[in-house]
């Protein structure tokens, strides 16, 4: 039960979502063969799940990254902003679709270190980047640059934080519940 008890949402169907939030949830269903709990919670305001699905869309295709990469984004973003919901559910997508090494995804999920040089800069700079509310330091940056990545990436962990925060704030606060198709990857903020 939301600890915020005047929070009420009913999660949408694709029967009962108005007409901006339909085809978006109808997308979902195609292509996840589901539609998850986020995506029925944020159709209570169209103008939040179309923003999500937009940026979330537009990162994936446009932000310069590997699949893989994507996740270490997505997952060491949700992990500093204690995401239950969005690390379980970037834990399967890493698992089944992105094919991200597990030891990758647990040591993002466990906060230990990163078994790759490469993927463990970027998880650190997008960790570095939320917990300093997009101030990076000089040392962060250039650290993020030395693993190999460019100015274009930095503006892409950018575009990820903004995806994350919409996803994470929204969970947070209406306590989505985990999909039975994520739960084999649940984890529980420490």
């Amino acid at each position: 039960m939301n600890t915020l008890q005047n929070l009420t949402f009913q999660p949408q169907t694709i029967e009962s979502a108005d007409p901006v939030a339909r085809p978006i949830l109808e997308q979902a269903k195609k292509s996840m063969g589901m539609v998850p709990n986020m995506y029925a919670g944020m159709a209570n305001n169209p103008a939040l799940l179309d923003a999500y699905t937009h940026a979330y869309n537009s990162f994936r295709q446009h932000a310069g990254f590997t699949p893989q990469e994507q996740e270490v984004i997505f997952m060491s973003i949700s992990y500093e902003n204690g995401c239950e919901y969005c690390l379980a559910a970037h834990s399967f997508i890493a698992d089944k679709m992105s094919k991200v090494p597990t030891e990758v995804t647990d040591a993002i999920r466990n906060n230990t270190e990163v078994p790759d040089a490469k993927l463990g800069a970027l998880s650190r700079f997008s960790k570095a980047f939320i917990a300093k509310r997009g101030r990076p330091s000089e040392s962060d940056v250039e650290e993020f640059l030395s693993a190999g990545y460019t100015e274009r990436h930095v503006a892409g962990v950018v575009a990820a934080a903004g995806v994350k925060t919409m996803s994470n704030y929204y969970n947070h606060v209406f306590e989505t519940p985990l999909d039975d198709a994520f739960a084999s990857r649940a984890w529980k903020q420490q």
